[in-house]
């Protein structure tokens, strides 16, 4: 029968550990991690609660989804489990991440007033700093900087009303 490999990603993503499972029955497998193959013999119960008997000793494990992932609970301990595409896997993996060149409009995405500017032209900015605040349905909402720069415009004064999409200002 055929075997995959699958990575483990362990201590919230920090490590991997690589494991081959090969299905040499119904609901057999051999397991190999770190070089050592055990025989597993699977059995699904319903509500998430999977009885495995790993080489010759028994558990009893559930499975908590949540999210992208899951809560593997064994006897006493609690294990995050992620499972993840190639393309997800790639990303993790990357060693930075994504960053826009040039420059960006910070945009107000409904109509309002804005009620405030925190930061004028010039002045450097991290990403997810705010840089202009306009109130709309009743709320506050800061706009902040897509990316580390600096604030090369604003567009806009406090006091003045804004349409939905009218830029605010620009990042470089």
């Amino acid at each position: 029968m055929t075997a995959r490999t699958y990575v483990a990603l362990l201590d919230g993503g920090r490590r991997e550990e690589h494991v081959r499972v090969e299905r040499v029955g119904a609901g057999v497998y051999d397991v190999t991690l770190r070089g050592v193959t055990h025989r597993v013999d699977a059995f699904h119960h319903d509500y998430g609660t999977i009885s495995l008997l790993v080489d010759a000793e028994s558990y009893s494990v559930q499975l908590d989804e949540r999210g992208n992932g899951m809560r593997v609970h064994l006897r006493d301990s609690v294990f995050p489990l992620e499972i993840l595409d190639e393309r997800r896997l790639r990303m993790r993996r990357s060693p930075g991440k994504l960053t826009a060149d040039g420059r960006l409009s910070l945009v107000s995405r409904l109509p309002g007033k804005v009620v405030g500017v925190l930061k004028g032209p010039g002045e450097p900015v991290r990403e997810g700093e705010g840089v202009v605040v306009v109130e709309a349905l009743g709320m506050q909402n800061e706009i902040p900087s897509p990316k580390d720069g600096k604030v090369v415009e604003i567009a806009v004064g406090v006091g003045q009303v804004v349409e939905g999409g009218a830029t605010l200002a620009s990042v470089e």
